[in-house]
């Protein structure tokens, strides 16, 4: 038998299986059987004798999936918290799963057509999963939200974990894993340190790679000597970051995303006494109206002598929880939603860890390229901001006008809540899009270890 005959009763064979699965899924929960494979043969306009394609309901960019029909996953609904200065902020005492439980209801309740029991799973990015943040989180969060029917999984890109799970979330819906998945991201530097209770790097690679263990801060350093970033540029990138942010705040930029938690705080008074208070947090904490550029200058090098990273030109440590709900375009049309955005593409990049900030550099044409574009057709770009040397590292290799990037200000005024940022830095440039009108969108991170990541948005408010 001709091979490519063979090939293509082969594809059918799996295609009938498929769509016989499905059909019973679906008639399981009760769902019409719309979504099904197709072929398309040489009778219908194909190049190749015998080739199968099957054909999605709106193009899909990458070649890598021309032989899957999918459906388009959107983004329909978004909110993320306030986020907290660690230690010292209205979350201090928080959980991360309370709180990633907190934002996900609330979700749930902007989309009140939404059934919680049609949520197929639920997707968790952590940074450190540990202590508050331990014990199969992921799973926690989707039964205490959800309900129990929804299994949940922690995702664990360091700071591109929250943009990770949009990804996976967007990709399990458009091969057909699932209809209703929700994505983000929850994080506590209150309460769990950066590098976790327990550290223990192996003798072997701190011997021959200790780059690899190389602390973040002096990654920093190591960018801001490589790409000839000066300490005046980072403190004057710093300073722009707090104004931006606290323009924002006051213009009510922020407002329509964030979802006000509301925390009763017990506490002993100064008579030994029992107390409890209840306050709301809803407002960024972050931003500093008192700084200035004198105030940048007098800081002391943090974590190399003579170096030029300072606790006022890198990322704060934060607390906060972001998540969004992403559907198939048959859900959506089936609960009469009007989506907000969809991811385009999404990729990952490796660097060297010794100049780990540089990751969107590598990141950012793959994903470009993945969405078939050029830099020029994106309007507006959230680089997340570890470090002023690093994000000026990028934006000047990359070429981006520096007045598309960040407009309202990053992570040095508003806080890096490693897990959730990727998640909360969609959620803003979603809303900025809508705003000022605009299409396209990149959201971009550096990510510990030596990585890059971005995500292209598409703006359909």
């Amino acid at each position: 038998m001709d091979s490519s005959v063979s090939k293509l009763n082969f594809d059918v064979s799996c295609i009938n299986n498929y769509n016989k699965a499905q059909d019973t899924r679906h008639k399981a929960q009760g769902r019409s059987k719309d979504i099904r494979l197709k072929v398309r043969t040489k009778d219908q306009g194909l190049r190749h004798k015998g080739v199968t394609t099957f054909k999605p309901s709106q193009p899909f960019l990458s070649s890598t999936y021309k032989r899957i029909i999918m459906q388009e996953a959107y983004i329909v609904a978004g909110y993320r918290t306030a986020v907290g200065k660690a230690k010292r902020g209205g979350f201090r005492f928080y959980r991360p799963d309370d709180l990633a439980v907190d934002v996900i209801k609330g979700l749930l309740a902007s989309v009140p057509q939404l059934d919680p029991l049609q949520v197929d799973d639920v997707i968790v990015g952590n940074a450190v999963p540990e202590a508050e943040q331990g014990l199969q989180v992921g799973r926690i969060i989707a039964a205490r939200a959800v309900g129990f029917h929804a299994p949940g999984i922690t995702v664990n890109r360091y700071c591109a974990s929250g943009l990770e799970t949009i990804a996976i979330a967007s990709a399990k819906i458009r091969s057909g894993q699932a209809e209703c998945i929700i994505a983000g991201g929850t994080e506590s530097m209150s309460l769990v340190p950066t590098s976790g209770w327990k550290p223990v790097p192996a003798y072997s690679i701190a011997n021959e790679e200790p780059d690899y263990y190389l602390s973040m801060g002096l990654t920093a350093e190591a960018v801001a000597k490589e790409y000839n970033v000066s300490r005046e540029d980072q403190d004057a990138f710093s300073f722009q970051s707090h104004q931006k942010a606290i323009s924002a705040i006051e213009k009510g930029y922020f407002k329509e995303g964030i979802l006000p938690i509301s925390i009763e705080e017990t506490f002993v008074d100064d008579k030994g006494k029992r107390q409890k208070r209840n306050y709301t947090v809803e407002v960024d904490e972050g931003p500093r109206k008192d700084t200035s550029m004198d105030a940048l200058a007098k800081l002391k090098p943090a974590f190399a002598a003579g170096g030029t990273v300072t606790a006022g030109n890198s990322s704060q440590t934060s607390d906060g929880s972001a998540f969004v709900i992403v559907m198939s375009e048959r859900m959506v049309k089936q609960l009469g939603l009007k989506p907000i955005a969809r991811l385009v593409a999404c990729a990952s990049a490796g660097v060297h860890p010794r100049i780990m900030g540089i990751g969107p550099v590598e990141a950012v044409p793959k994903a470009l390229k993945q969405a078939n574009m050029k830099l020029e057709q994106i309007d507006l770009v959230e680089l997340n901001e570890a470090f002023a040397s690093q994000a000026l590292a990028v934006i000047r290799t990359l070429e981006v006008n520096p007045e598309i990037v960040n407009i309202n200000g990053g992570a040095i005024a508003l806080g890096h809540p490693l897990g959730c940022t990727g998640c909360k830095l969609t959620i803003q440039i979603t809303q900025d899009l809508k705003r000022l009108k605009k299409k396209y969108g990149i959201v971009t991170a550096c990510v510990g270890g030596g990585q890059g990541i971005a995500g292209v948005i598409e703006n359909l408010q």
